[in-house]
């Protein structure tokens, strides 16, 4: 048991500082500092405990034990990066722009758990092929697509350096959010 705790702690903190290297290159540092706290509290972290194994991510395995994860809820209900916070079938806008700031840090998030799942076997392309095959089974706002498509391509022929910046992502956030406008 001290084993898993202690895997399951240096896992979390080592993608706290991946997130916050990638959120610091793209003009967030506070988003970064701040992300997945939520991974401490005892809901999160006791069953993430449970089901550590060290190659993939916990909550994935209660999943696939019990159906559903109260970690995943706890987690997803107070961490504004995920896109399933924005999502409400009950009211009009079930899935609604999600801001910027939030945006960023979800890009960071997603690169840095590849990162930190698949260690050396990460690749650049990682990014994109993952959601290209989760976005198929997800709702989401059509505009955060399009932002998650361009910036996991161009992470793919670029790399994160070139990328991973705050002037190359308000860029890409601000026309996707234009030609959303436009269309409408």
């Amino acid at each position: 048991m001290l084993k898993k705790v202690v895997g399951h702690f240096c896992t979390i903190m080592k993608h706290k500082i991946k997130v916050f290297g990638l959120c610091c290159r793209a003009g967030i540092p506070f988003r970064g500092f701040m992300h997945d706290w939520s991974k401490f509290s005892p809901t999160e972290f006791w069953e993430s405990v449970k089901y550590y194994s060290g190659k993939k991510s916990p909550i994935g395995e209660c999943i696939h034990e019990n159906g559903y994860s109260e970690a995943w809820l706890h987690h997803k209900g107070r961490n504004k990066h995920h896109y399933q916070y924005w999502y409400d079938e009950n009211i009009p806008n079930k899935m609604p722009v999600i801001p910027y700031k939030y945006v960023v840090e979800m890009i960071c998030d997603n690169l840095a758990a590849g990162m930190t799942y698949l260690g050396k076997n990460w690749t650049k392309e990682y990014q994109l092929n993952y959601w290209m095959g989760l976005r198929t089974r997800t709702t989401i706002n059509p505009v955060i697509d399009q932002v998650l498509i361009e910036v996991f391509s161009r992470v793919a022929k670029e790399g994160i350096k070139p990328v991973i910046k705050k002037k190359v992502l308000t860029e890409i956030y601000d026309r996707a959010i234009v030609e959303c406008s436009r269309r409408k």
